[in-house]
């Protein structure tokens, strides 16, 4: 018989599957993860703005855009534990099962290590080749390799923040994530800024000093965790016990994971294509479309917040054999999040000129600016179906349904978004080494922005109809 969960532990943050109606859970997991993704995407916005007020090259501007890249798909190394602990510990809180829920929290994080020692050695072996391998000019490509290899030996740092996070996240516990990103984002603007223009003494590193900031914000994230997870008011704190590696839950992580880990790194590696495609186009393409992905990352800061209120509920509600609520929630958090993400693009739109200058300051790099400006506006327009995208895969991950969103973003990607790229942005595109010759629209970054645009719409309105016709309530975890 599993240990059930005392009513009176079930109070505060892990009780979300008990509240009342479906507005209150929903509203209850979202804002801790807005304020949480908010912080996270402000790590990214200090370094670029660093760069783009301190170091007068348009290098720089590309390279901390190809960095940015770089860092962001870092925890996509760790979803086959992260998505798989979220989904394993909802439904155990869900159905009140403390002894489940520690259990797959503790071997979730076990995953996470193998996954962490898997991937160091194929960074290490082949990191330099990949980022050679991404197009940009010879000066910006030397920047970003001197600043990731700085940043490499954060890996263990980014799986405890990603696994720790995600098993907080399936007990309801928003606010660790949003605790733990404060501190991340705040130690990573100190350090970064004194390193990086050598205030109050320390040495003044420029360029290298932004990549020691960002190592040690992450480091005294994941010390943070750590200290989250192990607090002895927290029901799913694993036990001694807990730490033996059990197999029959690691082949239930990676039945759910696995899935999910593929679309991790095939998006990440899609987007890295699409990335190789722009960086073709030069240094001033690139750094535009640096600053605009930075500008656009703020649109969507809700759509990940709903996404993960999404996957939380959709799992504590089947683990409560309360399939009604788990839909009705998920269509909620959609609702809110396509307003909230259209009234935030609208403002983007309208501002996206003061927003591309704020990046660039005085520096010169105008030509950036007006080009920036250019993508914020076009890309717009996509943020309502790009809402459903991740609000209705946040929600069919939570449920251990992971196949199907892996195959709706392979579609989009493969299919739709880089096919299209190289059409729209190039003046030609040669197939087969260069035996079939196709024309192109030779729009530059722009086409390549109307080419992610499209790919945007498609998944989202794929993936609507995914949840709403699926079966993903009836997935066994």
């Amino acid at each position: 018989m599993p240990q059930r969960i005392p009513t009176e532990r079930l109070s505060g943050v892990h009780a979300v599957a008990h509240l009342s109606g479906t507005f209150a859970p929903v509203a209850w997991l979202v804002l801790p993860v807005l304020l949480e993704q908010t912080l996270a995407l402000a790590v990214g916005i200090t370094d670029k703005w660093l760069t783009g007020n301190l170091l007068f090259e348009a290098e720089y501007l590309a390279a901390i855009g190809l960095v940015g890249y770089m860092i962001g798909y870092l925890p996509g190394i760790f979803a086959i534990p992260s998505i798989a602990a979220t989904a394993l510990v909802a439904r155990m809180i869900g159905a009140t099962d403390e002894a489940g829920a520690r259990r797959a929290a503790a071997q979730s994080l076990i995953v996470g290590v193998m996954v962490a020692m898997l991937a160091i050695v194929p960074s290490i072996l082949f990191g330099s080749h990949l980022i050679r391998s991404l197009g940009l000019p010879e000066g910006s490509t030397a920047l970003a390799l001197e600043y990731l290899e700085i940043v490499l030996p954060a890996l263990p740092a980014v799986m405890l923040i990603q696994v720790g996070v995600a098993i907080l996240r399936g007990a309801g516990d928003m606010l660790a994530g949003f605790i733990t990103m404060s501190v991340v984002n705040g130690v990573n603007a100190g350090a970064s800024f004194v390193l990086a223009t050598g205030m109050f003494g320390f040495p003044n590193l420029g360029w290298t000093g932004l990549a020691w900031g960002t190592l040690a914000g992450y480091y005294v994230g994941a010390i943070l965790v750590i200290l989250l997870l192990m607090r002895p008011s927290q029901p799913i704190s694993p036990r001694t016990a807990d730490w033996w590696p059990d197999w029959q839950w690691i082949r239930r992580i990676l039945i759910i994971g696995v899935p999910a880990g593929f679309d991790a790194i095939g998006n990440a590696c899609c987007h890295l294509w699409f990335l190789s495609i722009v960086n073709r186009l030069g240094n001033i393409d690139a750094a535009a479309h640096a600053l605009a992905i930075t500008i656009e990352s703020m649109a969507y800061l809700p759509g990940y917040a709903f996404g993960v209120a999404a996957a939380t509920l959709s799992g504590q509600f089947l683990g409560a054999h309360d399939e009604r609520r788990a839909r009705e929630s998920v269509w909620m958090a959609a609702v809110g999040c396509v307003f909230l993400m259209t009234a935030v693009a609208t403002v983007f739109y309208l501002s996206s000129d003061s927003l591309a200058a704020w990046f660039v300051g005085s520096t010169g790099h105008q030509d950036v600016a007006v080009l920036t400006a250019k993508l914020v506006r076009l890309v717009a327009f996509a943020q309502p179906p790009l809402a459903m995208l991740m609000v209705f895969s946040g929600a069919l991950r939570g449920a251990g349904q992971t196949r199907v969103p892996m195959m709706v973003n392979f579609f989009g990607l493969l299919v739709v978004r880089l096919p299209l790229a190289m059409i729209l942005a190039w003046p030609g595109v040669e197939i087969a080494g260069g035996v079939i010759s196709l024309p192109g629209m030779n729009l530059g970054v722009v086409g390549a922005w109307l080419a992610m645009a499209a790919d945007l719409t498609t998944r989202g309105l794929l993936m609507c109809a995914m949840f709403h016709w699926g079966t993903w309530s009836r997935v066994r975890v």
